[in-house]
């Protein structure tokens, strides 16, 4: 939408899926190498002396790169939870949540009213806080953590993007799409698009790795069970041509039995196999098929071929295929 507007629009986003160049976008387009590397080189020192995290060295490099490159309004995804989070060094215009789900159990706990507490995190005073999440205790949580930082928790219809023709795939994202509109109109006057500029964006916007039709392709990084949930809905959404074969790897601290078990009933076929980048001590042992034997199966068997499971999973097959994310 900021770019329909005319902006000169930067995007960072994590994680990637086959380059690290994806996090950093001016304009729709990826950063270069050569800039990536002139970036590291620069602020290795610092690096170095800091014992820097590589989130924090890309955060970095995000804002630097942004600032050379000439933009004018940057979209920031934080990268995980909010309070602590390195994104959290910047006073935004405005700043949003989508909906809270188990996840990073391990850095942000079980409990969703923590987890709440812990993105609301980025509330900032005077800075409008907005959010889709429909649950009243989880919402509260929220809204005392942004009103100790001086200010308030808006909520945000799920309807509001109804109308709209979006050009992501999913019922969910009406959701997503209404929160983003709700945070274009909080922007001041100079940065806020106007209706066409919102509905031309809306229909433009691509995510790659999120419900991603490539062909005959889907790709889907859903990689818990809410991510999952979002899939099956919108796969039972689309008249796919049959047969729907799933190739699915998973880490294996998620709840990946519950994620099977929602989408075996909506597919074919599921061929569980393993992401060659997915870490040593988080691949899962569920009599997985080789990487290229499950894609080349996939492949072969006509009608459409759903990769899914984590961004891993996604983004060597989408290497394996040559795909450019971008």
């Amino acid at each position: 939408m900021l770019r329909e507007a005319g902006h000169r629009v930067g995007l960072y986003t994590s994680p990637h899926l086959v380059s690290v160049l994806e996090r950093f976008q001016v304009e729709g387009r990826p950063m270069s190498e050569t800039a990536f590397a002139a970036w590291v080189g620069r602020l290795e020192p610092l690096i170095v002396e800091l014992n820097a995290t590589f989130f924090e060295v890309t955060t970095a490099i995000a804002f630097a790169d942004f600032a050379a490159r000439g933009v004018e309004i940057a979209v920031v995804e934080v990268g995980l939870g909010g309070r602590l989070d390195s994104t959290n060094a910047i006073t935004p215009l405005a700043c949003g949540v989508t909906r809270i789900a188990l996840e990073h159990t391990e850095y942000l706990g079980t409990d969703l009213k923590g987890i709440g507490r812990e993105k609301a995190g980025i509330a900032k005073a005077g800075v409008p806080f907005l959010t889709t999440e429909a649950d009243d205790g989880i919402r509260a949580a929220m809204a005392e953590t942004a009103h100790a930082a001086d200010t308030s928790l808006q909520a945000v219809s799920p309807a509001l993007a109804e109308g709209f023709v979006l050009g992501l795939g999913g019922p969910h994202q009406r959701s997503n799409a209404s929160l983003a509109i709700a945070l274009a109109e909080a922007l001041p006057s100079r940065w806020r698009p106007d209706n066409e500029a919102v509905r031309r964006g809306l229909a433009a916007a691509r995510v790659p790795g999120r419900f991603d039709r490539r062909g005959r392709w889907i790709f889907d990084v859903a990689h818990n069970p809410d991510g999952m949930r979002a899939l099956v809905r919108a796969l039972q959404a689309q008249a796919l041509p049959r047969p729907i074969i799933a190739v699915v790897g998973v880490l294996k601290d998620k709840d990946w039995r519950g994620m099977l078990e929602m989408l075996r009933p909506v597919v074919d076929e599921v061929i569980l196999t393993t992401a060659p980048s997915a870490p040593a001590d988080r691949v899962w042992d569920a009599g997985q098929t080789d990487f290229g034997d499950a894609l080349g199966r996939a492949q072969d068997a006509g009608g459409t071929a759903l990769v899914t499971g984590s961004f891993h999973t996604v983004g060597d097959a989408m290497a394996a295929l040559r795909i450019d994310p971008t």
